[in-house]
């Protein structure tokens, strides 16, 4: 059987952030990923194929990119295509997803797409932020009717996609999945008296509730300190606040760190906890991927009972989920697994189970090939 390429499209290419995309792309095995889109926020997978609109142009690549942003011209994606012949296109975010459209109308071939989360959820007056997002809202119409299927990153995300107007017969839910393979289920003794937050610093994320209910148990557990991965805009002011509530270095900030780097502190942290929060533009949690990975890491994680969080974390089975902006239950949760050993390894057990059953990458990858193929054969 030939092995059909297929076009993984995503404006902002291997960004930190997303991981997931190419963690997905690099599992397919009956299809080749050749990565497009418009900038490199990181390298490549060894070996894989990428093509970016920046290797077009010498110096600064933000003149073009402005302009397709802006007109949405097929044209510099197409001659960046020649000599391949991608037999779908698949792109990630609604957002992108427009942009993506005329393209794969011109070029004949079907053209998959992947709902994370703000694509689904944002209300239309924070779409007219930015000339991608109000082209998205102008274009959502089209692409339901005419992209050839979609996926939602959770059963929370195709409900808010189906009440876009997109068709119930071509939406469907599709667990990206993880890499149960890859991170092995820790060895207890690898466990450090570590909280863990991995996120972006915005308000989706909920970092500064954490760092309030932190606060109320760090003095009731001498060794414990708060880890917190991830960058952002909030960054200055959650610094602020953890010194304002006198935690010192309890409260580490990271950065952003390495996908490696990231799954290192999961082994040795005692929880995961991510506190997520709706806004008042609508950004939701879409699922909660770190929690997916803590989960697999055999470590237990606490979640807010908002978006798909809840598909993610199974309450009082694999952690512990808290009605959002909760700091005294949030708190508690984080007080009660401190201070049992057993319960932590009890709810990261069953975690790791829950993930090896419903997440695999190796199984939902399988399965996003099977869905490859029947649009493939479906378009002709």
């Amino acid at each position: 059987m030939s092995v059909r390429e297929v076009a993984i499209f995503r404006h902002n290419l291997f960004r930190i952030s997303e991981p997931f995309i190419a963690q997905q792309a690099q599992r397919l095995r009956r299809h080749r990923p050749l990565y497009l889109g418009r900038l490199r926020y990181g390298d490549a997978p060894p070996g894989a194929a990428s093509l970016a609109l920046q290797d077009r142009v010498r110096g600064s690549a933000l003149p073009l990119v402005a302009w397709q942003a802006l007109s949405g011209d097929t044209r510099p994606y197409r001659r960046l295509l020649e000599g391949h012949h991608p037999a779908l296109i698949h792109a990630h975010f609604g957002v992108n997803a427009v942009y993506a459209l005329p393209l794969a109308r011109h070029l004949r071939i079907p053209l998959i797409t992947t709902f994370h989360g703000f694509d689904a959820t944002l209300a239309t007056p924070a779409l007219l932020g930015s000339p991608e997002w109000m082209r998205y809202r102008l274009l959502r119409g089209r692409l339901a009717r005419e992209g050839a299927l979609f996926l939602c990153a959770s059963a929370f995300l195709r409900d808010r996609v189906l009440a876009l107007g997109f068709p119930a017969a071509r939406t469907r839910v599709h667990y990206l999945g993880v890499d149960v393979d890859a991170i092995r289920r820790r060895d207890p003794a690898e466990e450090t008296a570590t909280v863990l937050h991995v996120a972006r610093l915005v308000e989706v994320k909920g970092t500064a509730y954490l760092i309030r209910a932190f606060a109320r148990v760090a003095s009731r557990h001498a060794p414990v300190r708060l880890v917190i991965i991830g960058a952002g805009p909030l960054e200055r002011r959650l610094r602020r606040l953890a010194g304002a509530l006198g935690l010192g270095e309890r409260v580490q900030f990271l950065g952003a760190r390495p996908h490696a780097e990231v799954l290192d502190w999961m082994r040795r942290a005692a929880m995961l906890v991510l506190p997520s929060v709706r806004t008042a533009s609508g950004r939701v949690e879409g699922l909660g991927m770190v929690a997916l990975e803590a989960a697999a890491s055999g470590v237990p994680v606490i979640g807010s009972r908002q978006g798909g969080i809840p598909e993610a974390v199974l309450d009082a089975r694999t952690g512990w989920l808290v009605a959002e902006r909760d700091v005294e239950a949030l708190a508690r949760r984080m007080h009660e697994l401190l201070a049992d050993p057993a319960a932590r390894q009890r709810l990261g057990a069953a975690a790791r189970e829950h993930v090896e059953r419903h997440f695999d990458l190796g199984r939902q990858t399988a399965a996003l090939e099977e869905l490859y193929a029947s649009v493939i054969d479906a378009a002709g």
